[in-house]
């Protein structure tokens, strides 16, 4: 909601006006600029309190000063609840990015291991997709080592399948090598029945969850009655299997909590930048860690970083503990206690720590978010050392996720529809990938609609991406407009491909067109970002228009060939077959054309000429 605003008062009378129409209620501001962008987005318990203490007095710290200076306009939403405010400032923040609120980088590429619960016979794998489908979900795992870890010694104590195969599907095809490697128990075939396996399942459980003493009883007693049967080679298997699980165990073992699950929750800030580090603590036992980069943090203290990233990550869907554990006092403690016993549909408790055990893993929690940030601060200098600046300004002016270090841009060529080609330039690191670039000859596309041939030649390129056969870039250039963009854009929706980010550039002004941006924008003629996509989309230009310069001359050559009095089609392709190409049938020569069978000593000497002629004039 906001109030009516007249176009002649200024700034200040504007913010005056949207100020004394605030409620007292809770609810949710969003704060504009000029051009209507959505700056920052708030919650308050009362509306009114909230929004007018950022006018009052000096800001807090430079971020506030720096947002208040460009607010323009002011506009709120009234709830019912301050949870019904948290949970619908959480959404806005997510769907709009403010560029002054926390920004958490985007972890999808972050791992799961998921145990595919709702299926007859369940697998257990890794997966990058975190969905309410009834499986059970471990992670996310940002220690790749951590994962691989786990997945070995699953694979080695409990053979769970790993194909999709389904039972009826399985007639006519052969047990697995998985199976005769004894890392698959062969449930597709029934060599495993359903009851087995449930029960093995119920151990993978069990082990994930940190709950290991029954499944180490349970072997011990396997190897034991093994050895007495002289069945030695499956006593030197569940020896190995005893060893892994006990491996894990022991690492798991450093801290004791008495049973208890719980997370534990510790933030750290230095500058812009903020790491949030969750310890996991499950049946008693110190399973392993994730931590979460932050941006946009600057005159933040460590609680407001701790208090967004559980409002913006925290509450999304996962298996929560009976007592989350933090490292610092937030602001909306309570609030997020209420939401996350809702969600869990059980009582979650949200402390914090100041003595005993607890207390000692929250500072644990704390000292290792400190580390992390420094340790990417320090890449993250060694890197700014070795990228050109102008990927930088890309990154920051596109507001990427990741620094684009692999830009490819895609351009078409053709005469009026004829002869219709598409290139794509490729740049690592700001400078020219020859082994990346591509070309592509259009073939679905009839006429002079440059739409669907970029269309075409973004979704080819994108299959093969999609198929893992070659590296997605992290930015993709177009060379045109809106349209061109929209004709990209489907391309990639198609494919069901998640779409890196995409830009347009069109020739005329130089400006830049965004997916969901109605109106261009233009960057500085002197800045470097500018130039790098320049160069970038000039390259695409002059491979495109190369290439078609040689797809002319070539079918222009051919049907020369074949104009010639005595040189039909069956020639045309014999010559062609035998050189390539008819300038290479002309520079072979008189001699060798004529070994070429059909074609005579005077007949060789008026397709060189008359190739020779179609040359100079193409």
């Amino acid at each position: 909601m906001s109030a009516e605003i007249s176009p002649g008062r200024s700034k200040k009378e504007n913010i005056e006006a949207r100020l004394a129409t605030l409620p007292a209620r809770p609810g949710v501001y969003l704060m504009r600029d000029f051009q209507g962008r959505i700056l920052y987005v708030g919650k308050a318990k009362v509306l009114a309190n909230r929004v007018r203490s950022y006018f009052r007095g000096r800001p807090s710290n430079p971020k506030v000063a720096a947002l208040v200076q460009r607010i323009a306009d002011l506009e709120y939403i009234v709830t019912d609840s301050e949870v019904e405010a948290l949970i619908l400032e959480s959404n806005l923040i997510k769907e709009h990015r403010p560029r002054y609120n926390v920004d958490l980088k985007d972890d999808k590429r972050y791992p799961y291991l998921k145990v595919t619960l709702n299926e007859t016979f369940p697998r257990a794998f890794v997966t990058r997709r975190y969905q309410s489908d009834g499986a059970r979900y471990y992670g996310p795992y940002t220690n790749a080592g951590a994962l691989r870890t786990t997945l070995e010694v699953l694979r080695k104590v409990f053979p769970l399948r790993t194909c999709k195969f389904n039972p009826p599907e399985t007639r006519g095809v052969r047990e697995c090598l998985n199976y005769h490697l004894g890392n698959c128990s062969g449930p597709c075939f029934g060599h495993i029945s359903r009851e087995d396996y449930q029960g093995m399942l119920r151990e993978v459980l069990q082990f994930l969850d940190g709950k290991t003493e029954n499944i180490e009883q349970r072997l011990q007693e396997r190897m034991q009655k093994a050895s007495l049967e002289l069945e030695f080679e499956l006593a030197a298997r569940c020896r190995d299997q005893l060893a892994a699980v006990r491996k894990v165990s022991e690492r798991q073992k450093m801290y004791d909590l008495a049973g208890s699950d719980a997370d534990i929750l510790a933030s750290a800030v230095d500058g812009h930048d903020a790491c949030v580090v969750i310890l996991k603590v499950r049946g008693g036992k110190l399973l392993g860690s994730e931590h979460r980069m932050l941006r946009n943090t600057l005159g933040e203290p460590p609680s407001s970083v701790l208090n967004a990233f559980i409002g913006r990550n925290y509450l999304g869907d996962r298996d929560y503990p009976g007592t989350v554990y933090l490292g610092q006092e937030i602001e909306d403690r309570e609030i997020y206690e209420t939401l996350l016993s809702r969600r869990a549909g059980r009582k979650v408790h949200l402390l914090v720590p100041e003595r005993g055990e607890k207390a000692r893993l929250a500072r644990m929690a704390e000292k290792n978010s400190q580390l992390l940030l420094e340790e990417v601060i320090l890449h993250r200098q060694q890197a700014r050392q070795r990228v050109p600046e102008a990927l930088l300004g890309l990154q920051n002016t596109l507001r990427l996720p990741r620094l684009p270090r692999l830009i490819v841009c895609f351009d078409v060529s053709n005469i009026q529809g004829a002869y219709p080609v598409a290139a794509m330039s490729c740049f690592r690191n700001g400078k020219p990938l020859k082994n990346g670039y591509r070309r592509f000859r259009i073939r679905q596309t009839e006429g002079q609609d440059d739409f669907a041939m970029i269309h075409e030649a973004v979704g080819r390129y994108f299959e093969r991406v999609a198929a893992g056969e070659i590296e997605s870039p992290q930015l993709v250039v177009i060379d045109g407009g809106k349209g061109q963009l929209g004709a990209a854009l489907e391309a990639l929706a198609e494919i069901e491909l998640e779409a890196p980010p995409l830009v347009a550039l069109a020739k005329k002004e130089e400006e830049l067109y965004l997916p969901g941006e109605p109106e261009p924008f233009a960057l500085s003629r002197r800045s470097e970002a500018l130039r790098l996509l320049q160069c970038i989309r000039d390259e695409a230009h002059r491979f495109a228009v190369g290439y078609h310069r040689n797809v002319r001359k070539k079918q222009t050559m051919r049907s020369a060939l074949e104009d010639i009095p005595g040189i039909g089609p069956a020639r045309t392709r014999a010559l062609i077959a035998e050189f390539g190409s008819p300038a290479a049938a002309a520079r072979a020569g008189e001699e060798r054309l004529a070994e070429v069978r059909g074609i005579s000593p005077l007949m060789a000497r008026k397709i060189i000429g008359h190739i020779r002629e179609v040359e100079g004039n193409a």
